[in-house]
């Protein structure tokens, strides 16, 4: 009895599974059609069957003309990666039309009619035929981890469980928006003096790969000895010539090389983290971005009701540090075990007491996800301060780093004729 039982319930949950992947094979349709008025539209219907595009199109009122798969691309699927700006703008457009009265299923129709880009378009059409299927929708997201990652579904499941799902939505949107933008400031510090250099490289190596062998033709027929600095260049011109292509390689292999460590070696990780926030002013760029990180994921998640112990294992993989990273798991272990949360801050040694007396104040008053939102205002005040200090130091520093490069190869190459003329004056 109980091996039949089960051969009918494997036989339930394969007919459901195959029912489901049949439900999965949705299409995009092209269209034209002649409305009650005689006017020609066309448009796009994305659907199981070019039949119930034509039974739509009669329920509005248009006659159909022409109804056919849109021609797939020749080199599979199209269109951009999908960014988090993307989600953001998604996550704000959903939270909008719930929060309107519309429902899940529609909206999510709505708005994957409104995607440019394929990509985008086909995520949100498979999500809208799960929830149609019965899922839940923090499980229908689940399909795709890298764009709603552990914490977006966390909070998602939290707005579903307390029905409140497109205040938390619209939540997501604003704190999405408020991470990237911090992001954005820290690409901003790091890519001006990353381009600079990369172009003083790059004008170094043309001046000593095919500049300078111009240069040592004339020095040849001198017939005088070349002052050192000239002799430097032309050896390191010569070098450069002859194995161009060695130390490119060895560059590239280097990059490569400690990415892969950097990825697979939990303790090298930690190394370079440490290493990166001793760096003067970078490293303090990057300490407050991971606190203003941390205090915001944290208030968002606390706000949606998701269990304190929960949140901060959502939480520590939003820090964007390697070393806050494993600060916030020490923290979710002691609180797990009934410590405080400004107790078990306090122990990491790597948050500054003003974080420490006001989550402590936040517990106290119980309104720690306000006192958080505080903290995280703060220090996104302070990167944006930051960020804007870096850049005017930079600036000419970096200058006077590609004068002193390129100028000495200058001077280097004009040496001989300087020793040159005034031997003959």
């Amino acid at each position: 009895m109980a091996t039949t039982t089960a051969t009918a319930r494997a036989g339930v949950k394969t007919t459901v599974g195959q029912s489901r992947a049949k439900v999965s094979q949705m299409e995009t349709y092209v269209w034209t059609g002649i409305d009650k008025r005689g006017v020609k539209l066309k448009g796009e219907h994305t659907t199981k069957s070019a039949s119930l595009v034509k039974a739509e199109l009669r329920r509005q009122g248009i006659n159909p003309q022409t109804v056919k798969a849109k021609p797939k691309p020749l080199f599979g699927k199209t269109g951009k990666t999908i960014k988090p700006r993307d989600i953001s703008v998604f996550s704000r457009q959903l939270a909008t039309m719930m929060a309107a009265g519309v429902p899940m299923v529609q909206g999510f129709e709505i708005v994957a009619g409104g995607q440019n880009n394929p990509r985008m378009k086909d995520m949100l059409v498979d999500i809208k035929t799960e929830i149609e299927g019965g899922s839940a929708l923090n499980e229908a997201l689940g399909k795709y981890p890298v764009q709603f990652d552990e914490l977006y579904r966390n909070l998602v499941r939290a707005g579903e469980s307390a029905g409140v799902l497109d205040t938390v939505l619209d939540t997501i949107a604003n704190y999405q928006e408020n991470i990237e933008a911090i992001k954005g400031k820290i690409k901003k510090a790091m890519f001006y003096p990353a381009m600079v250099l990369s172009v003083a490289v790059i004008v170094s190596a043309v001046l000593l790969i095919f500049v300078i062998p111009q240069f040592e033709t004339v020095f040849k027929n001198f017939g005088a000895d070349l002052p050192a600095f000239t002799q430097m260049l032309v050896s390191l011109s010569r070098f450069m010539v002859q194995w161009w292509w060695l130390m490119l390689l060895v560059f590239v292999g280097g990059i490569f090389g400690i990415v892969m460590l950097y990825k697979r070696s939990d303790k090298f990780a930690h190394l370079v983290g440490r290493g990166l926030l001793k760096i003067p002013v970078v490293g303090e760029i990057l300490r407050q971005s991971a606190m203003a990180r941390f205090a915001r994921t944290l208030g968002v998640t606390f706000r949606a009701g998701v269990p304190l112990v929960e949140a901060l294992d959502s939480v520590a993989g939003a820090t964007g540090s390697v070393v806050y990273n494993d600060a916030v798991k020490r923290i979710r272990e002691d609180v797990a075990v009934g410590h405080q949360l400004q107790l078990a801050i306090r122990q990491t040694n790597l948050f500054p007491n003003m974080v420490v007396q006001m989550v402590s104040i936040g517990e106290e008053s119980g309104a720690l996800d306000a006192m958080l939102f505080k903290i995280a205002e703060f220090y996104e005040q302070e990167v944006n301060n930051a960020v804007d200090a870096l850049a005017s130091l930079l600036e000419p520093f970096i200058m006077v780093i590609i004068g002193v490069i390129v100028g000495s190869m200058v001077i280097g190459m004009y040496l001989p004729i300087f020793k040159l003329g005034s031997v003959v004056g």
